[in-house]
Formats: C-alpha cells, sequence, structure tokens
C-alpha cells in the first residue's frame, strides 16, 4: 500500500508527513466495516474528512473566483462557484488523477463497481482535500485547488465549461498539426498482484519521440506518457517557432 501511496502523492504534488491521513481519505466506510479494525476512537473512514473538505473546498474557491474576476457580480461568482464544487466537477478532478485506483473498499462496494462511482469518487476527492488541508495547511490546498480545478476551469474559457484534459486526444491533435505520425501506444511492463498491478505503457510518435510512464491503470499510465510526449512536442514546436 505504501508504494500506492507514493504514487499518489506524486500525482497530487504533496508528500504527507502523517500517512495515516492520506489513507483515511482513501478508506470508505464499506473497508473498515468488512476489515473489522480496531477503533481508535476516531471515526477511520472517509466521511468525516469528506465534511471538512466540503467547506475548505467550497472557501478557497470563492477566494480565487473574487481574485480572478474582481468586478464580476455575486450571482456571477454565485454560478461559477456551484458549478467547481459540483459532484460532477468533482468526479472529473478525482477521474483525471485516477483516484479510483487508490481507493480502500469492502469487497461487496468492490464488486458492484465502487472505484468509479461518481458519488465515491467525488467524495474521495473532498476527503483528499481535508487530509491534505490536515497535513499540510491552507497554502498546500489552495495551490492544489489552483492546480486541479481552477486551472481546468479557465482552460475551457472561464465559462463554466471547462474540459477535463484529455492527453492523448491533444497529442494527436498536436502530431497531425505538426504533420507527425500518429501516436502508438504499447504496454511494456506488468507488475505485481492482480488486484494491484502497476502498468508501463510507452507512447511513441515516429522514431525519434518515445515517452513510458506507470499507472495503477492502463487507461492512466497511458495518458501520463500521452502527457510526457506532448510536453516534449510543445518544446519542439515552440523551439522552432523562435528560432
Amino acid at each position: 500500500m505504501n508504494d500506492k501511496l507514493a504514487l499518489l502523492e506524486t500525482e497530487i504534488g504533496y508528500q504527507f508527513r502523517d500517512r495515516s491521513l492520506l489513507e483515511r481519505a482513501l478508506s470508505h466506510k464499506s473497508y473498515r466495516f468488512e476489515k473489522q479494525l480496531p477503533s481508535t476512537g476516531v471515526t477511520e473512514d472517509n466521511e468525516q474528512l469528506e465534511f471538512l473538505g466540503d467547506s475548505v473546498l467550497g472557501f478557497l474557491v470563492a477566494e480565487q473566483l473574487v481574485r480572478l474576476y474582481p468586478a464580476m457580480s455575486e450571482g456571477g461568482l454565485s454560478k461559477r462557484k456551484a458549478h467547481l464544487v459540483s459532484a460532477q466537477k468533482l468526479y472529473e478532478a478525482a477521474d483525471l488523477l485516477g483516484l479510483g485506483e487508490y481507493l480502500l473498499l469492502g469487497r461487496g462496494e468492490e464488486m458492484s463497481g465502487g472505484r468509479s462511482k461518481r458519488a465515491l469518487l467525488a467524495n474521495a476527492f473532498e476527503a483528499l482535500i481535508a487530509a491534505m488541508y490536515m497535513d499540510g495547511g491552507i497554502e498546500v490546498v489552495r495551490t492544489f485547488i489552483a492546480s486541479h480545478i481552477i486551472a481546468e476551469f479557465l482552460s475551457g474559457g472561464g465559462d463554466g465549461e471547462a474540459k477535463v484534459c484529455d492527453y492523448k486526444s491533444s497529442l494527436q491533435e498536436t502530431t497531425q498539426r505538426m504533420k507527425l505520425p500518429t501516436p502508438r501506444y504499447s504496454i511494456v511492463r506488468e507488475q505485481g498482484p492482480e488486484h494491484s498491478k502497476v502498468f508501463t505503457v510507452e507512447v511513441r510518435v515516429g522514431k525519434e519521440i518515445s515517452t513510458r510512464a506507470e499507472g495503477f491503470s492502463k487507461k492512466s499510465a497511458g495518458q501520463k506518457a500521452a502527457q510526457l510526449a506532448l510536453e516534449h512536442l510543445e518544446k519542439i514546436e515552440s523551439a522552432g517557432l523562435s528560432a
């Protein structure tokens, strides 16, 4: 589990001092119930953290919207805030992180597809925010929300219709624009037990560009590899334009 937590810490850009907070944020009540873990006198699933995370998220989103739109009416700000803290938006942000791969679920919840349930992922995202706040303070969470909520909103024009980044699609569009070969994906390695495999995916663009990335699903590993390839191509394109 520690290896998985370390990978998630890399994804969110923050290393916990108290890993138990991160584990708690990922623990659905079904996991604690089925495991019959001994009580420490503290609620050990993520529901209480979800409650706190909802409030922290709401405050920081409101704060950043006021800074971004100093002349906007209260109604306009409220509309944008409602979009940014909606269950759908939180699900999208959690899905982009691959958060479902890290959830601690009971067997029944696992078998019913809990790792992809929108409500579970949205709740876990709020719990993660609370865990980061309790472990590292408000600045840590402010940076995280700016990157994973506000930035995606602005990339969609800031009109409440933000899009979740799809690096595979972006890479495809970039290679077409640069008249390069179509990206080719391949799974080069699978490690670990069946319930916790780590996949390494490689993406190649012609003979010159090759990037690899790991993830706990083929999808997330492919997206990460595509992101690395896209960043490489953007540097090449930028260098060509400035030459």
